[in-house]
Parts: C-alpha cells; sequence; structure tokens
C-alpha cells in the first residue's frame, strides 16, 4: 500500500482527501488511487479538541445555527483535513468520549421504551416512519409517526402527523424530556417533508379486480399505467393508491377504499395530481379528484391536475397570506407551474362545495385568465356531478365538448350583455312585476314624470312651497293604487303631525277641529283607528332620538333593514340640510355631493327602491316669486346632475297673479323617457284635506 505523503492536514483535505460516511465508516482515498477503510471512532481517536493555529470549521448544512467545531491532528503522520462539509452532524469523539457514547446510545433507547417508541431497525441520522403509539395509526393503520435520533444519539425528537393525534416531543440522553400531547394544534412544526418511497409504503401494481373497477368507470389500463395508480393492503383490504409525482419522483401517496373513504401520507409536501403533465402546459384544466383527472385523460387532455384535499364547505371571507393559507398550500408549491400558464379551466363538481372550490381557486390565481366549465344533464331529472360521470353516462366525445364550451370566469362588477338577456327580454314583454312604471296618481303629472323603483329623484322648492306636502300626497295615491309601503326619514316632523298630515290626506277629513278645518267634518274616531293601522302597515319611520345630526350612511343602512325586513319600495329623505354633512378637510363640498348622491343611487338601484330626496335652494337674492332653478340648489349642481329626476315645487303667493291654492309641479330633469319628460303639471291644494287634485292650465 503506498505511503501517505507528509502534508499539512488542512492542505491535504483541500487537495484529495475525500470522506463519506455511511454505517460509522471511512473511505480515505490517496493519491495513487488506494483507497484505506477505517471506522469512524478509530481515527478520531487521535483527534483533540486542543487550540491549534491551523484550525476547521466544521458545519452542518442542514443547520445553519449548527456549532462550528474545531480540531487539529496530534500526530504527523496523519495529514491534515481541509475543510470539510458532510451531509450529516459530525461529532468528533475523544477517547475517553468512546466509551460514553455506548452508554448514551443504551440510556437514549431506554428512554424511548418508557416512551413506549420502539426503535430496534432505526438508524440514525435519518427521518423514520412508523404506526405510531399513542394512536396506532388510526382505523387506516398509517405509519404517521416520524422519529428522528440525532448521530451522536444525544437528541431524539418525534411527531405524529394525524390531525386527530399530533403527539409530538423531545428526549435528551442526558436531560429532559418534553412530549407534547395537547394535540395538533400545538404540536412542533416539521420543517422537512417525509421522503417516501414505494417499498417503504409497500405499494404493489394493480390487481385484475382493481383494473375491472377502473374499467367500469370508463378508464383504461393504460392510462392507469401512465399515471402510476397502484395498490396497497391497508386494514385488511386492497386499497387503490393514487402515487403523486413531481418529476418522475414519489411526492405523496393519496389512498381510496371500496367505500369511498380517502386518507393520505402524512407529513409529505402538498403538490397536484399529475403535476408533471403541466409543466409547459398554456392551457391548463383543474379537476377536484384523481379520477376526474383520469377521465380528462380519456377524453384527449392530457393537460390536467387534480386538487389533493378535496372541496371547501363553503368560501372563506378572506383569503389568508401565503404562509397561512395551509389550505391551499398545493398551489403555492406548485406556483411555478401555473404562472406560465394564461388559460385555467375549472371543472370542479358541480355540487355547492366544488362550486366554493372554484372560488377560492379563481380568487388566488386570477379570475381574468380563469375558464369555468357547465356540467351536462345526466339525464332527464339530474345534472352530471363531474368529469367522470360524465365520461360514463355520456362518453368522452361529450367530455370535450364540456371543456371546449367552458366560460369565462364570471368577474364580480364586470358583464357582458348577454348576462342580461334574460332581463332585456321581460322588460319588453312589460313582465316586470318589481320594475315597471308606477302613476303618480295625477293625469297632468304622469305626462312628464311617473315613478320607476330604482331611481333618484330630487325635489326642490323655496320654503313653504309644499314640497314635504305634496311628497307625502304621493306616497298616498302610491300605495292605494300599488300598495307600496315605504320608509320616512323627515327631520324636520314631529312624527305626530306628519300623521296628522298623511291620515288627512288618506281619510280626506281634518285631523282636528280647528280654524283650517272651517266647517268640515272632523274624521270620527273609527276612521282614526283604522288609520292608524294603516299608517302602521304603511310607513316605517328612521328617527335620531338624541341631539346629534344623522350621516347619510346611517340613514341608509336604517333603510335597507327596512327593505329587507318590511319589503319597502319607497325612501324619503327630507330634507339635505338636516343631516350631519361633517367632511374630510382636503374634500370639498362639492365632492362631498357627490359622493353622497352616488351612495344614495347605488342604495335605490340594489335594492330598487325609489329614492325622494328634498333639497332645499340657497338663499335667492333679487328673488322675484319665481320657481327656483335646480341649479339654485344650495350645496353643489351635482344635485341636478347626479339625480335621475329633477321636481321643482312650486307655489303661487300673489292673488293678483293668480289662485293662492295653485301648485306648479315643474319637472326639470328625467333621465328615462320611459317615466316622463320636461314639462309642467299644475294641481290644486285643499287645505283642509291636504289632498292634491289635478287641474287644467288656461
Amino acid at each position: 500500500m503506498p505511503a501517505i505523503p507528509h502534508r499539512p492536514l488542512q492542505t491535504l483535505l483541500h487537495s484529495n482527501l475525500l470522506m463519506a460516511l455511511s454505517k460509522n465508516q471511512l473511505l480515505f482515498k490517496c493519491p495513487a488511487g488506494t483507497t484505506i477503510p477505517t471506522y469512524t471512532f478509530r481515527l478520531l481517536r487521535r483527534i483533540s479538541f486542543a487550540p491549534h493555529p491551523d484550525q476547521c470549521l466544521i458545519k452542518n448544512p442542514r443547520n445553519s445555527s449548527s456549532k462550528a467545531l474545531f480540531f487539529a491532528m496530534k500526530s504527523s503522520r496523519v495529514q491534515s483535513p481541509g475543510p470539510l462539509v458532510p451531509s450529516r452532524i459530525v461529532h468528533v469523539a475523544s477517547v475517553e468520549e468512546d466509551t460514553s457514547f455506548a452508554k448514551r446510545v443504551a440510556m437514549m433507547k431506554l428512554k424511548l421504551e418508557q416512551a413506549e417508541i420502539r426503535c430496534a431497525s432505526f438508524e440514525p441520522g435519518q427521518y423514520s416512519s412508523m404506526i405510531c403509539p399513542k394512536c396506532e395509526g388510526g382505523t387506516s393503520k398509517e405509519r404517521s409517526f416520524s422519529l428522528f435520533i440525532r448521530e451522536d444519539w444525544g437528541l431524539a425528537m418525534w411527531s405524529c402527523f394525524r390531525a386527530k393525534c399530533g403527539w409530538s416531543g423531545s428526549i435528551e440522553a442526558s436531560g429532559k424530556n418534553k412530549d407534547n400531547r395537547a394535540g395538533p394544534s400545538q404540536s412542533s412544526k416539521v420543517k422537512e417533508h417525509r421522503v417516501i418511497t414505494e417499498a417503504d409504503l409497500l405499494l404493489e401494481p394493480l390487481s385484475n379486480e382493481l383494473v375491472e373497477y377502473f374499467s367500469a368507470r370508463k378508464i383504461s389500463a393504460e392510462t392507469l399505467r401512465r399515471n402510476a395508480v397502484m395498490q396497497r393492503r391497508a386494514h385488511g383490504q386492497v386499497v387503490i393508491a393514487f402515487t403523486y409525482r413531481r418529476n418522475g419522483a414519489l411526492v405523496s401517496c393519496k389512498y381510496r377504499d371500496v367505500n369511498k373513504n380517502f386518507w393520505q401520507e402524512r407529513g409529505t409536501e402538498k403538490i397536484f395530481y399529475g403535476v408533471d403533465d403541466v409543466k409547459r402546459a398554456s392551457d391548463i384544466i383543474i379537476v377536484e379528484g384523481e379520477i376526474d383527472k383520469l377521465s380528462m385523460e380519456e377524453a384527449g387532455y392530457l393537460n390536467c391536475v387534480s386538487v389533493p384535499d378535496g372541496a371547501p364547505s363553503q368560501v372563506a371571507k378572506e383569503i389568508p397570506n401565503e404562509g397561512q393559507d395551509n389550505k391551499f398550500r398545493y398551489l403555492w408549491n406548485c406556483k411555478q407551474y401555473l404562472d406560465q400558464a394564461s388559460r385555467i379551466i375549472l371543472a370542479t363538481d358541480g355540487d355547492r362545495p366544488g362550486q366554493a372550490l372554484a372560488e377560492e381557486l379563481a380568487r388566488r390565481l386570477g379570475k381574468e385568465r380563469c375558464w369555468r366549465v357547465q356540467w351536462p344533464m345526466k339525464n332527464a331529472n339530474e345534472v352530471c356531478k363531474d368529469a367522470n360521470e360524465v365520461l360514463m353516462h355520456l362518453g368522452p366525445d361529450a367530455l370535450k365538448e364540456v371543456i371546449a364550451k367552458a366560460e369565462l370566469y364570471p368577474i364580480r362588477g364586470l358583464f357582458t350583455f348577454s348576462d342580461f338577456f334574460n332581463d332585456i327580454d321581460t322588460y319588453y314583454s312589460g313582465n316586470l312585476d318589481h320594475d315597471h312604471v308606477v302613476s303618480t296618481g295625477w293625469s297632468g303629472v304622469d305626462e312628464f314624470y311617473k315613478v320607476i323603483p330604482g331611481e333618484l329623484t330630487v325635489v326642490t322648492g323655496v320654503p313653504n312651497s309644499g314640497k314635504s306636502e305634496w311628497i307625502d300626497a304621493l306616497l298616498c295615491n302610491i300605495n292605494r293604487n300599488e300598495g307600496w309601503k315605504f320608509v320616512l326619514c323627515s327631520m324636520e316632523n314631529k312624527v305626530r303631525e306628519h300623521a296628522r298630515k298623511l291620515l288627512e290626506k288618506h281619510i280626506k277629513k281634518p285631523f282636528l277641529n280647528s280654524r283650517y278645518a272651517e266647517s268640515a267634518e272632523r274624521m270620527t274616531v273609527e276612521e282614526l283607528e283604522k288609520g292608524k293601522e294603516w299608517l302602521n302597515d304603511t310607513f316605517h319611520l328612521i328617527r335620531c332620538d338624541d341631539d346629534c345630526l344623522p350621516s347619510i350612511q346611517w340613514v341608509l343602512t336604517l333603510a335597507k333593514a327596512a327593505v329587507m325586513r318590511y319589503g319597502v319600495r319607497g325612501l324619503v329623505i327630507d330634507p339635505y340640510n338636516e343631516l350631519d354633512h361633517q367632511r374630510p378637510t382636503n374634500q370639498t363640498e362639492t365632492e362631498y355631493v357627490s359622493q353622497m348622491l352616488t351612495k344614495i343611487k347605488r342604495f335605490a338601484h340594489h335594492h330598487s327602491c325609489h329614492v325622494w330626496f328634498v333639497a332645499h335652494p340657497k338663499q335667492l337674492q333679487h328673488w322675484g316669486g319665481g320657481p327656483p332653478n335646480m341649479y339654485d340648489i344650495s350645496g353643489s349642481a351635482h344635485f341636478i346632475n347626479k339625480c335621475d329626476n329633477g321636481i321643482v315645487i312650486h307655489r303661487n303667493r300673489d292673488e293678483k297673479v293668480g289662485p293662492i291654492d295653485r301648485v306648479q309641479v315643474h319637472v326639470r330633469k328625467v333621465r328615462n323617457k320611459v317615466a316622463g319628460g320636461i314639462g309642467d303639471a299644475f294641481l290644486s291644494y285643499d287645505r283642509v284635506t291636504g289632498e292634491f287634485l289635478d287641474v287644467k292650465e288656461e
């Protein structure tokens, strides 16, 4: 055997010393190529921890926090090695430690046995899977228990990956034991995924019986071979094993028994089933189960993957960040495959959980590149649930047609006209039960203005012109003709005064024996009681009980509750200046009014509720007694710009000009020509009963 040349330890390891650890054995390779086997601890007897100028650092590459080990040779006959980076932690033992090592091994085995952990065939420095001694692998007897013993036998760690167990802990050979039995919520996280092989899992080729089972589901033996579908014997039966592979290597495995029970290998990485089939695909199909992925392949689609964990019961309120998105961990683990796809077809199951899964996937993948399928009818009464049902009952051509007819995934707020064709057809036929044009109850006004649900009407006029009285009369007419209910936010009126006005218009008799009633007969007690029932059934009130002003958002929130609870069809906000209009310092009044009116219009549209909004004009200088303009409303020109209908109510005050009971209804804006057009109508006002009657202007 050639002599080992006499050179410094660091120089030799830098140049030509190769070390490999395998069952505590080292291989020295000399320059001439001669291999010298020796055992680790025999060699390391020559090594001590004495300081040396030529010190060398040994680290564990799998643990950046590993402590540095410094050593130097005592004898010059053993060449000085250079920096060494082994794949496992190298424990450097002195002569005295050689004996203590055996004691440490014995102590660790004793402590593990006391913890009911058997490690007879265990190899230190590696993760080993076995049946958990606590939960015994559950009903499926799965090997969910992972055990790791450090190479120096100084530390042992374990964890059970079954959700119902979660037992974890650790033991130090010369220290305290840590045993966590609190369950999975407090179990220690495993930083590394289990490495599994077919031999470890005892997988074997599919039997003829299982091949026949798949054949009945229209899946061929060739498709099964291509996707490496195998079997395994578990708790007294043979189960199907769907092998999850990436770059051909086994990553995880999912099992299914004859009773459609599913379980997976714990501690393995979550990835898509069939992820190798979409490596360079621009179009990707995502299904909900492994058999659906195999079914897509029978229809000619190889660019298909299946989710590993099934569907959630419902859509979550918000998407967690990547670090906490455990349910959809497979999306993040396969992100590089998905990022390159320009179109992703979501072919999840047709039931509610399947649709929830599609929504969750689309939210994470980007709805703009997602498409969805519509499953066809299986028979006259049932719809196919998934891809395999289409394949079994309708054949591969029908499954191809499903994918070919996939539709763009809907994005909230983005539509095409085809999404509204049914609504357009109903509108054309005049069968809109809730959105038809409603008469005001006055033929003269109907010529220019009718009420359409979901619109905003702004009403203005100088003080004491009868704006509120006219709106009250309008509501009474609509209730009498259409049965509408209303919610009133009328801050200027006391409740009793407002009730009096409404009752007089409804019963057509004065409420009180007062001067305004003249000689008219007052309503009876019986009429009052019936009128109170009518008030209670027809109107709901929004009132602010304290001395603060209500905000528009507060009003709309209560109005929404009235719509949902009582089915009201109209909202009156009277007047604008009784609301709280605090706005940010950096926002102008014009911007504030625009934003406020936008909120009101959205409420009206979304709830099909017509809103009447009363706004006073600003102080009119040099007013000559005529009606104001919509642009005279105090606050902003947006009142006329953003409303659907603009109406000015005006009353004559000069007997020389005309009757003082004459009320002018000036329609100054009508956005929807179905509702009317610009023009003037005239009504006479009965001061005794509060009624408005049609008149013809001479």
